[in-house]
């Protein structure tokens, strides 16, 4: 007897768009008092722990076009290296730091920014030590299922050289493609979705 999934067929896949920001950001297209601040937007206040930095970038299509309607999200550890999660078993992160935001791009300047802190470095599945990273989740028109990737700090030298998820990738050239370049306490971090420049995305 053939079972109930075999007359099941796969979902078709959607893009993330173009209405994506009436659910996930309300506010920020002037729908207001869905939500009194939309979700992701505020990770620190004045009492989180660790050093306050500024992240800033573009997403941009395998022509050179900056895509004005991408949706980003990021998920971090805090500043002593332990996620806001209750997976996490190795201690309790900082009450005051929500380790996961989510920022759209300004639809004038292409740009996004988050407002968030240094995270610590966090263990490999084998013990090794990581370099401080925050990971990126990425979605817009035509893009059918989202981006995965991961930002490294590009003043963090010794620590990417000795970075076991680094290490894996084949072509070395690509390594930075994940750097950020840092200014002082901001950084900056351009995604590139297709192209000479193409980001390393990771298959999660």
């Amino acid at each position: 007897m053939s079972s109930f999934a075999d007359h099941l067929k796969e979902t078709p896949s959607q893009t993330a768009g173009p209405y994506v920001h009436i659910g996930t950001n309300p506010n920020f297209i002037g729908n207001n008092g869905v939500y009194p601040a939309d979700l992701g937007v505020v990770m620190v206040n004045e009492k989180t722990r660790g050093e306050r930095i500024t992240i800033t970038g573009k997403v941009i299509d395998g022509s050179g076009t900056l895509l004005r309607d991408a949706l980003l999200e990021i998920w971090q550890a805090d500043a002593d290296g332990l996620f806001n999660s209750r997976s996490e078993t190795r201690g309790t992160a900082d009450p005051e730091f929500t380790g996961w935001g989510r920022q759209p791009v300004d639809f004038e300047t292409g740009v996004y920014r988050f407002e968030t802190i240094k995270p610590g470095r966090v263990p490999f599945t084998d013990g090794r030590l990581q370099a401080p990273h925050i990971m990126f989740w990425i979605v817009a028109r035509g893009i059918n299922m989202g981006l995965h990737t991961r930002m490294y700090f590009g003043d963090e030298e010794a620590a990417n050289a000795d970075d076991p998820v680094l290490a894996k990738i084949e072509h070395k050239v690509r390594v930075p493609t994940l750097i950020a370049q840092a200014d002082g306490k901001s950084y900056t971090f351009d995604i590139y979705l297709q192209g000479e420049k193409e980001t390393v995305f990771f298959d999660i």
